[in-house]
């Protein structure tokens, strides 16, 4: 039996950046931010390749007042933080409801299995969509910067919406 190799997704990563840089033009980038800890390195990483706009969109996140905190501070984040070009702010409808519908059934499945990825759904689904209807040229996440996050499905999954959305999934594991 031949086993399947692992994909090293930040490789991937790195060499379509070289093609990118050679473009007399920086692509647009909807990236998805689960809060602005995460974003800031992913930020500071793509910000020399691309146009960005942050999508806060976190519907796993149940209680309002801690949502609306961690949007917050991912809009201030990008106000002071010194990148390259100007970074855009979208902020996702607050619906923990969604999230609630997303995994039922699912409520006693432990981190990091099947629960985790239909929240990994969820949130990627919303973000190809956007990136799909208002022509961006990529959409990736930051949830791969985290080490309890599986890269591989989450990379798995963005590929599978773009396809469906018509729209580049930016391959990462920013770990």
């Amino acid at each position: 039996t031949i086993m399947k190799s692992a994909v090293n997704y930040q490789k991937k990563l790195d060499e379509l950046l070289e093609t990118l840089r050679a473009q007399p033009q920086p692509k647009r980038l909807l990236l998805h931010s689960c809060c602005a800890p995460c974003s800031s390195y992913c930020l500071k990483y793509l910000s020399d390749y691309f146009y960005i706009t942050v999508l806060y969109y976190n519907p796993n996140i149940t209680d309002e007042q801690e949502y609306c905190r961690r949007a917050e501070e991912q809009q201030r984040l990008i106000r002071e933080m010194p990148l390259r070009y100007p970074v855009e702010f979208r902020e996702g409808v607050y619906r923990p409801q969604e999230f609630f519908q997303a995994v039922r059934g699912l409520e006693m499945i432990p981190e990091g299995g099947e629960r985790c990825f239909a929240c990994y759904r969820l949130r990627l689904r919303a973000a190809a969509k956007m990136a799909a209807l208002e022509n961006f040229d990529y959409f990736t996440t930051t949830l791969s910067i985290s080490p309890l996050k599986n890269a591989a499905k989450i990379n798995e999954i963005g590929e599978e919406l773009g396809e469906y959305y018509h729209v580049s999934h930016l391959p990462s594991d920013f770990k």
